[in-house]
């Protein structure tokens, strides 16, 4: 019994410092340290209140022990009934190195489907309200969940788990990046200049821009990593190119 709280406070300790160190690190670079250096970058020019940052860390604690019970269950408790492997040469390397790219566009998938069903007026207050609350995205807005979203967050995992055999250090990396691109898309502050996301390879990525149109206004842009599914299903709004429009009417 020992051992098992063990693990679980290990998962739960690794997950803390993999999102405390992301969020707090980009947020004390562009919201404390060098916040008037490169406030040119800002997206809305307004910062939130102290209240809204403290309402995210709380939101983020309470979803990395969520987070925490969803894997601890999907890697020691169930495991077993996985397809979880250890060694990379059980399926070899160029397998084991594909794993990324098919976990990419399934996690990308997944949450543009469960986001946008969220969004509806039926289920919006009771999983999605609390995380729009946060109109102004800051990096700690990347794990601000009301615990029913949380729950709905990392269900990828086991579907992963459950679905394709896969290397247990895979998934902890895969998620290593995909917090990075979490607190970037969250940010606030657009780190590519236009001329790069204007570009024809870039525009098939999701962006801050993007992602801040989305709680900015509530709507369109329900993506994570891809503009793939906004574009096929027509809820995509490219803020670039419809602000250079609505000024040449202007």
């Amino acid at each position: 019994m020992l051992e098992k709280y063990h693990v679980f406070f290990g998962i739960y300790r690794f997950l803390s410092v993999r999102y405390l160190l992301t969020a707090s690190i980009t947020f004390l670079f562009f919201y404390v340290i060098f916040k008037k250096n490169f406030f040119y970058l800002k997206i809305q020019k307004t910062y939130p209140l102290f209240k809204d940052y403290l309402r995210e860390i709380i939101n983020s604690i309470i979803t990395i022990f969520i987070f925490t019970i969803v894997s601890y269950l999907t890697r020691v408790k169930y495991g077993s009934y996985t397809h979880l492997y250890q060694n990379i040469q059980q399926y070899g390397l160029l397998y084991y190195c594909f794993t990324y790219v098919w976990m990419f566009f399934l996690h990308d998938f997944y949450f543009y489907w469960m986001h946008r069903v969220i969004h509806h007026r039926r289920l919006y207050k009771l999983f999605h309200m609390e995380h729009h609350k946060s109109h102004k995205p800051t990096p700690w807005t990347a794990y601000s969940f009301s615990p029913l979203e949380a729950i709905l967050e990392i269900a990828i995992i086991p579907i992963f788990a459950f679905l394709i055999p896969i290397q247990v250090w895979a998934i902890f990396i895969f998620f290593t990046f995909q917090i990075i691109y979490n607190v970037y898309i969250h940010l606030g502050y657009e780190l590519f200049p236009k001329t790069v996301n204007n570009h024809w390879i870039r525009k098939w990525f999701n962006t801050a821009t993007a992602h801040d149109f989305h709680h900015h206004y509530n709507k369109k842009n329900y993506g994570l990593y891809t503009t793939i599914w906004d574009r096929l299903f027509n809820t995509y709004y490219n803020v670039n190119t419809n602000i250079a429009k609505e000024k040449s009417k202007a």
